[in-house]
């Protein structure tokens, strides 16, 4: 009978917690696997995004460009998903919509004209694009399409620091539905801290485990480029910038 009661208390608190998360301030992304998230991870995902700036500030934010570990720099509409990667170890960048999936590319000096090429190429930036993105803005896409939080309690981080721990794994999304993450949020700022990557979901052992460090204002929203002993760079918001970003291969001065 009591395991019962307690059975029925954990249902009512976990409907009533997936019940507020799709009425709260930062509702999830259509293909969130809520049902399969555990509401602790949500809350944090939830405070993740507030410390952060908040969802409608998040949702405002229109221009983003940041430097990648010196290989790609890239620039990000948000609204509109056109994408400019400017490949800084060759001479190459790729002119892409997101939603559309179509895209212009120069290389080598020449614009590519043959469409199995042109197509390859926007793959490439569009793949870069998912990839670089995610080291940047990782916090705000929590509960993203796809994603399933698993809440595994209290562990500091490398450096220390208290941390409750929250698992991301993905079905059916990006270009690598097989990686898993452990993401650590301090109880202090609610801001992600550390994160570990795997591979494999199976896996024991992660990839690589990296801190999230020196968060700094950009706009309305906060950004951390430090990830210990590697930097995202150039990191700039904008709410305006000239068309010629996305359609032109001349380098924009920004």
């Amino acid at each position: 009978m009591k395991k019962q009661l307690l059975l029925g208390i954990f249902v009512a608190q976990l409907l009533g917690t997936l019940a507020w998360a799709q009425k709260s301030a930062n509702p999830p992304a259509e293909g969130f696997k809520a049902e399969a998230s555990e509401p602790r991870a949500i809350i944090l995902a939830d405070e993740v995004m507030e410390a952060m700036g908040g969802r409608k500030n998040w949702d405002k934010t229109r221009y983003i460009t940041w430097n990648f570990f010196g290989n790609r720099r890239l620039v990000w509409d948000k609204w509109q998903g056109d994408v400019r990667v400017d490949y800084l170890k060759t001479d190459q960048t790729v002119l892409l919509n997101l939603n559309t999936g179509k895209g212009r590319v120069m290389k080598d000096g020449q614009e590519l004209t043959h469409a199995d090429s042109i197509a390859k190429y926007v793959e490439q930036g569009k793949s870069a694009w998912i990839n670089d993105a995610y080291w940047l803005v990782m916090p705000y896409k929590l509960k993203d399409s796809g994603v399933t939080l698993r809440y595994l309690g209290h562990e500091p981080t490398e450096d220390g620091a208290k941390a409750e721990k929250i698992q991301l794994t993905f079905e059916k999304v990006g270009n690598t539905p097989q990686n898993k993450y452990y993401v650590w949020v301090s109880p202090e700022t609610h801001l992600v801290t550390q994160w570990a990557y795997f591979s494999e979901a199976g896996n024991e052992k992660p990839n690589f485990i990296m801190p999230w460090k020196s968060y700094k204002k950009y706009g309305k929203i906060l950004l951390s480029g430090d990830r210990g002993q590697r930097q995202l760079t150039e990191i700039q918001v904008f709410d305006k910038l000239p068309t010629q970003v996305f359609n032109s291969f001349e380098k924009p001065v920004l």
